[in-house]
Formats: structure tokens, sequence, C-alpha cells
């Protein structure tokens, strides 16, 4: 900070050894339904049929939506039109019926909303139990914590909706994710602005910090093991007093690119001095345990750590605009591992976006419920990988991995067997007749279109003539 004084030395800091992960092979690979049904659980399920009341259809309505995310057309009302219809989906619930389940499509009791801050109720009790799912996932010592935007341009959220300039999804709402570099999202958060903490308490140490650091220390307390782990994150998060904090309390050490103002006060080396030296050139200062660091690239880097320095050096290959061609340039060993381990959120927002549930709608939590479906779809297909590679077998794609979980959570009706070949051709006529339920009669269900049950009477005229013969 501005008013701390610390005592910079040009020393480098010791490497902390992150212990290698190491999963135990699964007994056999399951099917990709049971991996989707890890995080999009029964609880899940019956909890939407509840607030919705119409469990007989939601499950078709969700085979539907995992379809749509594969298979895209310019209007959901195409996939029932005679020109352009899809028998897959088309075959499963008729035209009007998807559109109305869209509507009345429910996740908590709005009869029930107390004065709560929690601006996301609508869609909260969802969240919580992913959230609880994803934490059940075994995950490495190497974690990353990043921003993650759900597209929304609806005007129906208010301020919930955020807008960031240097993401490719600009406008939505705004998720932070903690997560390993392999991709699996294992903790995440509803960015409301001031209200985003209103459940978590928080230490006096840690009210001092400002909002974007207390999203480090709730990320953080969710991590198994802290004193064997490390975090990455970006600049937006970054500051020394963070750096320092989280380690004191949870033990977590970290690495994170950073801005200039908030080094905590390293005399660092001016840009343009820098710049005489050359690509690949380095300066660092270090403090208390932490090092800031400034490193050319195509500009200057900043960076602060506690988990790594600068011995042993290292190299990146870059594109060189001289030679045209990527040449290998000298940097500190922090920046290989940041670079390696950094992208683990950007890896699941672009495995989301690969399929992703149409949600356009007026309701503006539509959106985040195709996320949550996208979301544990990805993660699922995530395990399954990981199972695969530890069995040496090899794994399918996301997008069989997606209809095949569809394929398992809509099982089609059976169709209605054909009679014995001596009962068709015994030239018998075999006239059904109604009746009351006295006699003995086949009791039948019939379904009309409009999805109810009726019950009918029955029974075979010829049959109960040779029984009396």
């Amino acid at each position: 900070s501005k008013t701390t004084r610390r005592l910079w030395k040009h020393e480098d800091i010791e490497e902390f050894k992150v212990p290698d992960s190491r999963f135990d092979p699964p007994e056999g690979v399951h099917t990709p339904f049971q991996y989707f049904k890890m995080l999009f659980t029964d609880e899940m399920i019956e909890h939407i049929a509840y607030h919705t009341n119409l469990y007989s259809k939601l499950r078709i309505f969700l085979a539907i939506l995992l379809y749509v995310g594969v298979f895209t057309f310019p209007l959901l009302e195409d996939y029932w039109h005679q020109e352009s219809r899809f028998n897959i989906i088309a075959d499963i619930m008729l035209r009007k019926r998807f559109p109305l389940l869209r509507r009345y499509i429910h996740f908590c009791d709005n009869q029930h909303i107390n004065e709560s801050p929690d601006r996301f109720y609508k869609i909260r009790p969802l969240f919580e139990m992913l959230c609880q799912q994803c934490l059940l996932i075994p995950s490495t010592f190497k974690h990353s914590v990043d921003e993650v935007m759900v597209a929304y341009k609806g005007t129906m959220a208010g301020t919930l909706r955020q807008y960031i300039a240097n993401k490719p999804v600009k406008w939505g709402f705004k998720l932070l994710c903690h997560a390993s570099s392999s991709g699996l999202i294992h903790d995440l958060m509803l960015y409301q602005v001031i209200s985003t903490f209103f459940n978590v308490a928080f230490t006096q140490q840690d009210q001092m910090l400002p909002l974007r650091a207390n999203v480090l220390t709730t990320l953080c307390q969710t991590i198994k093991h802290p004193e064997l782990s490390v975090v990455f994150f970006d600049s937006f998060f970054t500051s020394f007093d963070l750096i320092q904090s989280l380690y004191s309390s949870l033990g977590v050490r970290c690495i994170g690119t950073v801005r200039p103002n908030r080094t905590g006060g390293a005399p660092l080396m001016a840009d343009k001095d820098l710049v005489k030296q050359g690509r690949g050139a380095s300066d660092y200062r270090s403090a208390e345990g932490v090092i800031a660091v400034k490193w050319l690239n195509n500009k200057c880097v900043n960076l602060l750590s506690n988990a790594s320095g600068i011995m042993p050096l290292s190299t990146v290959r870059q594109w060189s605009k001289e030679s045209k061609a990527k040449t290998s340039i000298p940097c500190p060993s922090l920046i290989p591992a940041y670079n390696e381990h950094m992208g683990g959120i950007d890896l699941s927002d672009m495995l989301v976006h690969l399929y992703k549930t149409p949600a356009k709608s007026r309701r503006w939590y539509l959106p985040l419920f195709g996320y949550i479906i996208d979301l544990c779809l990805t993660n699922s297909w995530l395990v399954y990988k990981k199972d695969c590679h530890l069995l040496k077998q090899k794994p399918m794609s996301l997008k069989k991995f997606r209809l095949a979980v569809m394929c398992k959570g809509h099982t089609p009706r059976p169709s209605r067997p054909k009679p014995q070949p001596d009962v068709r051709y015994d030239n018998m006529g075999h006239w059904p007749l109604h009746c009351d339920s006295g006699v003995n009669a086949t009791f039948v269900q019939r379904v009309c279109q409009g999805g109810d049950v009726r019950n009918v009477m029955f029974f075979c005229v010829s049959i109960q003539t040779k029984d009396a013969l």
C-alpha cells in the first residue's frame, strides 16, 4: 500500500514446490448420462419440477435443450415447421408445449420472497446445488480465479447486467469462478456489486480489503488443501496486500499479473530503461516474502508472487516481427507457470460456447439456467475424459457426449406390439366393445394430444365368444 514503507531488496525468493496431483484410476468408465447426473442431480430436477408443477414433461424439456445446443436453427419454431421439421425434437413434444414450459419454468417460490438483499433469488437455489456438486470433484493443487460473462442484453435485470470491454461477451451477468488448469470449475459466485457477499462473514482483516480482493478470500476458502496450493489470477484482483492476506489467513500462495500502482511500492526499473535492454529483459525486487517482477515482451508486464521467482530461468516461444518466425525469449520461471495454469476458466468458457443452450427470453434468469446446463455438461465431460485417460481409453467428443446424455435422458415410449400371427389371421372379427370395470376387460390409458390421460375399459367380443364356446 502507499502508506506502508517496505525494505525492498534485489533478491530472489525460494520456489515453492507444488506436489503432484495423483488420481487413482476408476473401476470403469461410466455412461455420459451418469457423469452428467453427478452434477445435474435428481434433486435439482425435483426442485425445478416442484416450483414448475410439470414434472412429467421436464425431462423431455431438458433433453430438447441439449439437442438444440448442438443443432441450431434461427428460431425455436423452426424445429416444428413442416419445411424444416426436426423429427427427433418434434416427435417428443408438441410445438406449443415447449414455449409454454419455457414460459412457466421456475426455480424458487415467488410467494415467499423476503427482504433479502440477494438479487439473484430467482436462480440462487439452483446455483447453490450446482456449487455443492462441483466442490465434490477432485482437484489439483494449482487453481485459477477469473471472471465469466453469461450473455444477456436485455433490460429486465437492471444493474445485474454488467459491461466488460475486453471480454468476448461484453454485456451480460458476471460470474466469478475458481477452476483448475484442466478447465474444471470447482466454485463460482454471482456478482451483484455491493450485495455480492450478503451471506459471507468476513474477518476484520478481510473487511479492510477492497471488494475485488474479497472475491479471492471467499473462493479460496473452498480449496481443500490451501497450504499445498497455488492460485493464479490476473491484474484485476492482484495487490501486495491481497497476497499477504491470503498467505497469512489460509496459507495459499499466489502468482498474478499486477498493475504498476499495486506492487506495494516496489522500486522497479522504468519501462523506457527496460526497453533499452531488449526483449526478454527483466527486473525484480523482493520484500516480506513477496517478489515483484517486471518483464519485457512486446511491452512490459508486472507480476507479484510468493510461490515462484526468477530462477531457474526459462524461455517462451514468441513471434518475432524481425525474423518473421517464433523465437525463444528468456524469462523468469514464474512466467511459464502463469501461462500454463491461468487459462483454466478460459478453457471452460470456450467449451461452454461450443454447443451453447439457447436462452433468449424476456425472463432474465433463463440465460443463467442455460449456463448451468452447459457447465454441467462441460464439467462432466472433463471428468469423463480424465477417467478415460487413466484407463487408457479413447474418449468421445463433447458433441457425442452431449447427444448421448440427451438420448439417455429421454427414452421414447415403446410402441404397441403387434398381435400374434395366428390371432391376426384367424378370420375372426376382433371388435372392441366399451364396458364397465365389472367385466373381464382390458384397462387402457389413452393419452390425448394435449397430454391428458384418460382411462378407458375395453374387451374383445371375439375372445369372449371363444371363451363361451
